[in-house]
Formats: structure tokens, C-alpha cells, sequence
């Protein structure tokens, strides 16, 4: 991917004006929603999108060792 495809497909959460909670939530859906539209654009179909974003979705949280100390 060239500079000009990512400049289209990745877009940034302004951080100014913003709790910390709200930048990290921002930034989940602006990517997911990024995601969505390269998805759309190279031709897959809504459902099978829907269904890959939401295992991995899933499989990030369920990797996630919430028993363990943050870093």
C-alpha cells in the first residue's frame, strides 16, 4: 500500500478535547471502521466482513491475560 491508499483508508482520532478513555475508544472504531471501508472497497461482501471483524474481535479479547500485571 502506498502513502496515498493509507492516507485514504487510515484515519487519525484527534487527541485535543478528549479524555484518554475516549481517545482509546475512538481510535478502536475509527480502525474498525477503516478496516470496513478497504474491505468494502477490494469487494467483500457485509456479512463476511462483519464476521472476520468480529473474530478478531473476539479473539483479541479472549488472548488478553487480564489475570496478568499490565506492562
Amino acid at each position: 500500500m502506498n502513502k496515498d491508499e493509507s492516507e485514504f483508508f487510515i484515519t487519525e482520532f484527534p487527541k485535543e478535547g478528549f479524555s484518554l478513555i475516549d481517545q482509546l475508544q475512538g481510535r478502536v472504531q475509527f480502525a474498525i471502521l477503516d478496516q470496513i471501508k478497504l474491505m468494502k472497497t477490494s469487494g467483500m461482501k457485509s456479512n463476511e466482513i462483519k464476521k472476520i471483524i468480529l473474530d478478531n474481535v473476539q479473539n483479541i479479547i479472549e488472548n488478553y491475560q487480564f489475570g496478568k500485571k499490565s506492562d
